[in-house]
């Protein structure tokens, strides 16, 4: 095989990791009716005038596995967190007890929870066609690759079915991804 081609299935699987990765990653943010730390990724507290991540600034626990407990290494800092878990919008109101702030996972209604199935659902189908596009792109490449190494048809065909292959083997783990999730979201 072609330096070329060996490239072009370094990048493709590269690029189909890293869509997996942020599937993994708007999971993590998606709630469950169970405390996920991941959830305040997205909280930035005004600190000295600089914006920081909540989680470089304070220790998170899960307690009970339905409260998160927010440590801030600076005490003095609680009202700023307060005020940033607020605005992130994460739909849990914080509670402080001037040492930590405690975050209570309510139980999602039915309702709630065939919702957030259909959003599992979705951020599948969008990785999906993140997928389906690489392998679009990684089609287009080896085609360049043919005409400019003149490759002998057999080549192309099997390299073609290496691109399909790849794609299953992603597609499925995305298949396997949404199903764990949506498992979880609807278990009680």
């Amino acid at each position: 095989m072609s330096e070329a081609l060996d490239e072009l299935f370094l990048f493709g699987e590269e690029k189909m990791e890293k869509a997996i990765n942020q599937l993994h990653k708007e999971f993590g943010s998606i709630r469950s009716g169970r405390a996920n730390p991941m959830i305040l990724d997205k909280v930035i507290v005004e600190y000295y005038g600089a914006p920081t991540p909540l989680r470089q600034m304070s220790q998170v626990t899960v307690q009970d596995g339905t409260t998160l407990v927010i440590t801030p290494y600076d005490k003095t800092i609680l009202k700023e967190i307060e005020k940033a878990i607020i605005k992130a919008e994460i739909g849990i109101t914080p509670n402080s007890d001037g040492i930590c702030i405690r975050l209570a996972f309510p139980p999602l209604t039915e309702e709630r929870r065939r919702e957030t199935a259909k959003e599992v659902k979705k951020l599948g189908e969008d990785s999906k066609v993140a997928i389906r596009n690489i392998r679009r792109d990684m089609s287009d490449d080896l085609k360049k690759i043919e005409k400019e190494e003149n490759l002998p048809e057999d080549t192309v065909k099997d390299n073609q079915d290496k691109i399909q292959k790849l794609t299953d083997k992603y597609t499925g783990i995305i298949d396997k991804s949404v199903a764990d999730k949506e498992k979880e979201v609807m278990t009680v």
